[in-house]
């Protein structure tokens, strides 16, 4: 065979395999897997006591509380409702905790990057006769204020399962270990050294200075509760931080809105955990929420009341605060 002969057969089957490749290239470019996210680059995160940090334009600020022991619990509390009995725990890691509650526009940045889908209809109070009902238009886009919330108003209605939707997100946005605070560590964060009442000493009255509680304002507006004799400016919910911050620089964890915690609500306290973990064993058809809110006697603002409710529960006065683990 001659070599021009030889050559027209080779290039007439490179003409016949190469459109077959392309396909088959093609074919697999299809059914490939897409590309994971990447994640951001990491965050210089300090593990000094009061330091922040901020690991995302979205991400709530953090702020690194210390380790430490406190007394948890108080040996009294509403009648179904014992807050005991007293025991010593002892938190040995720095860990940091949201320094706001999650915001509106946090909530909304998670909401529209993910899809979430919530549930529809809220627990609201009203007023002329004072009465709790669900709302079944309610949404955490519209907690029933009377006016849009603000982006600075902390979110609301909001149930466990959302929370733990949100964090969840949080931890696959910066692969870093965002989680809920556990009923220990919120009530240690709380109580930022103090072993009065409430965090600031015995007189609930002084509460207007340090966080947005059911007080004169409050009772203005109709809502039926215990308050405090003091007022705040704002008859129902006020945007974050605009109060003084505790002695870990932690801002309302008084009042405001009920915050979802990871535990299980067993009561009376079992012996265990004492060192800060969640407990996830005992009650679990309710979940720990802690701080009280905007309209809540002034007795459950304080640090060792215990909330409890089903993890689907939808409130306007409850959302959510986060923690994060920290590395050794």
């Amino acid at each position: 065979m001659s070599t021009s002969l030889r050559a027209l057969q080779v290039s007439r089957t490179l003409l016949a395999i190469i459109p077959l490749a392309i396909s088959h290239l093609m074919m697999a470019s299809l059914h490939a897997a897409p590309a994971a996210t990447p994640l951001p680059a990491p965050v210089s995160v300090s593990v000094a006591p009061g330091a922040s940090f901020k690991e995302c334009a979205e991400c709530p600020t953090m702020v690194v509380v210390p380790a430490g022991s406190f007394a948890m619990g108080f040996d009294g509390g509403e009648d179904g409702r014992y807050e005991g009995p007293v025991r010593q725990v002892t938190i040995e890691r720095t860990f940091a905790a949201g320094r706001f509650e999650v915001t509106q526009a946090e909530y909304r940045a998670f909401v529209t990057a993910s899809g979430h889908q919530g549930g529809q209809g809220c627990n609201v109070l009203r007023t002329g006769p004072a009465r709790l009902e669900r709302d079944a238009a309610l949404t955490w886009q519209n907690p029933g204020y009377g006016r849009a919330p603000r982006d600075d108003d902390p979110v609301a209605c909001i149930s466990w399962n959302d929370a733990q939707a949100y964090v969840a997100w949080l931890r696959e946005k910066t692969g870093q270990p965002y989680r809920l605070l556990s009923e220990a560590e919120w009530e240690y964060a709380a109580k930022a050294g103090s072993t009065a009442p409430f965090p600031w000493g015995a007189n609930p009255d002084e509460a207007c200075r340090h966080g947005n509680v059911y007080d004169r304002s409050g009772a203005r507006a109709g809502f039926p509760a215990t308050a405090a004799n003091c007022d705040d400016g704002f008859e129902q919910i006020a945007p974050v931080g605009r109060f003084q911050p505790n002695r870990f620089g932690l801002y309302d964890l008084v009042g405001n809105v009920w915050e979802w915690v990871e535990d299980c609500y067993q009561m009376p306290y079992g012996a265990g955990p004492v060192d800060g973990s969640a407990q996830r064993t005992v009650g679990c058809d309710r979940h720990g929420s802690r701080g009280g809110g905007w309209r809540s006697d002034i007795s459950r603002q304080r640090p060792s009341f215990r909330g409890r409710d089903p993890a689907e529960l939808l409130s306007a006065v409850f959302g959510l605060r986060v923690a994060r683990d920290l590395p050794r």
